[in-house]
């Protein structure tokens, strides 16, 4: 019998010089103690060297796809056929595909896997030729090369970028919301009613960096930021301000603070341009159904778009509502209808009786989505296009049901509404004839 044994430097193939020994798996590990102990079972009969680590990457990337490459096929039919002995091989599969693709009979079993244990402990002794020291250098760069292929890295496929993204987007947001706070409210001492004319936050930082102290907007031109009577509003309400005067160092701070705000809104917006196109190259269906967003948090929330694809469509609905789930089951409560999904459009646009259907609906066609996303090849969003036009199309008919529903069951509705009024007055009798007999029964005793 003849063994095929891989290793990070070349092919190996050992011929069996006592089989006998083979027969008794449990103590089989004790003739390979030493390296004179396992030459008395196994020979090497050849060996074939890789040139390089790229050669030794081809080889063991078609071995774990269960494939035969060039140089592996050329040592079979050289060595193994003209011997006319079967082949003892690591993987099962492997073993097919040589029988399939060259007609030799191949063995797979415990007693395999014994043997490949006790040879690759006595590696060193068992092929002559090659120094430890090349083998664990091979060794650490099939692995890192190996590694590197497994990953199978693609910049347009890295949901990595993703998660980081939308955790940053999310912590600017938060950071813009303080420092526009403290803006306005530290020169709210010096001019209040700007803050009540201008509500958008960019346009009153960048009035304030234009313009500084109030005294100088008679003098400014705000036609690029506000309209002509919004501008006349400013400068009336900076003539009459009740604001208290602040001196050259505070105006200076203040618009820092202004210029702090405006980089990192610009930031912002470039980082939402750079969330979408990502989201559009790694899930274009998940995106189309969602939105890029809601798509990226649930995501983030997941881990990773893989772990995505594993979560049911019930798990999905009610993802990152999961402290008011365990809150109602272990109130025993009506569970959470949905959550982070709750903020699709889809569901937005439903009325609030429809909210509850519209996600479950939602959440069932997304998870198709990401499924397809994450383990199709096809790069596409035509399948979420129409999968978002068949919601929106239901949506419309709940719609449209529940306005036909109000003329045609007014009738009904007034008959309920009738026996239920009276259900209400029995009950009301029975509880006063208790309260009567309770009253009566204390005066007796």
């Amino acid at each position: 019998m003849l063994v095929l044994f891989e290793t990070s430097v070349g092919y190996a193939i050992f011929k069996v010089l006592n089989e006998k020994k083979l027969q008794e798996v449990d103590s089989l590990w004790k003739e390979f103690e030493t390296p004179e102990k396992a030459n008395k079972i196994v020979k090497l009969k050849h060996f074939e060297k890789f040139q390089d680590t790229a050669e030794a990457l081809a080889a063991f990337t078609a071995l774990m796809e269960g494939k035969i490459n060039k140089q592996l096929k050329k040592v079979l039919k050289k060595i193994v056929k003209e011997a006319h002995e079967p082949l003892a091989v690591a993987d099962a599969k492997l073993g097919g595909v040589i029988k399939e693709k060259l007609n030799l009979s191949c063995i797979h079993s415990p007693v395999v896997n014994e043997l490949m244990r006790g040879i690759r402990s006595q590696m060193d002794g068992l092929i002559p030729g090659v120094e430890p020291r090349e083998m664990s250098a091979m060794c650490l760069g099939l692995a890192h090369s190996l590694s590197r292929y497994r990953l199978k890295f693609s910049a347009d496929k890295v949901d990595t970028m993703i998660v980081q993204a939308i955790s940053l987007l999310d912590d600017l947001d938060k950071e813009l919301n303080n420092y526009i706070m403290r803006c306005r409210e530290w020169y709210g001492w010096h001019f209040p009613e700007l803050g009540k004319i201008i509500s958008d936050n960019l346009t009153y930082c960048k009035c304030l960096q234009k313009v500084g102290d109030r005294r100088n907007y008679a003098s400014a031109t705000l036609s690029e930021f506000l309209p002509e009577e919004v501008e006349a509003e400013v400068k009336a309400a900076a003539e009459i301000s009740m604001g208290t005067e602040v001196s050259e160092e505070d105006i200076c701070n203040i618009l820092h603070l202004c210029t702090q705000v405006i980089e990192i809104s610009e930031y912002r917006t470039q980082l939402y341009e750079y969330l979408q196109n990502r989201m559009m190259a790694i899930a274009p269906n998940v995106t189309v159904m969602v939105g890029e967003l809601v798509g990226a948090r649930l995501i983030a929330h997941a881990g990773s778009l893989l772990n995505l694809a594993k979560h049911a469509a019930s798990t999905v609905q009610i993802l990152g509502a999961e402290k008011a789930l365990f809150r109602a089951l272990k109130s025993r409560r009506d569970t959470p209808k949905y959550g982070l999904i709750y903020h699709a459009s889809l569901v937005g646009q439903s009325s609030p009786k429809h909210k509850g259907k519209i996600s479950r609906m939602l959440a069932a066609k997304t998870v198709l989505a990401i499924r397809y996303d994450a383990f199709g090849e096809d790069s596409s969003s035509a399948m979420g296009v129409e999968n978002r036009a068949k919601l929106e199309a239901r949506l419309r008919t709940l719609e449209d049901r529940g306005i036909r529903k109000i003329s045609g069951t007014g009738k009904a509705l007034a008959k309920t509404e009738k026996y239920e009024h009276k259900r209400v007055q029995k009950k009301r009798r029975r509880r006063r004839r208790r309260k009567t007999l309770r009253t009566n029964g204390k005066g007796n005793n």
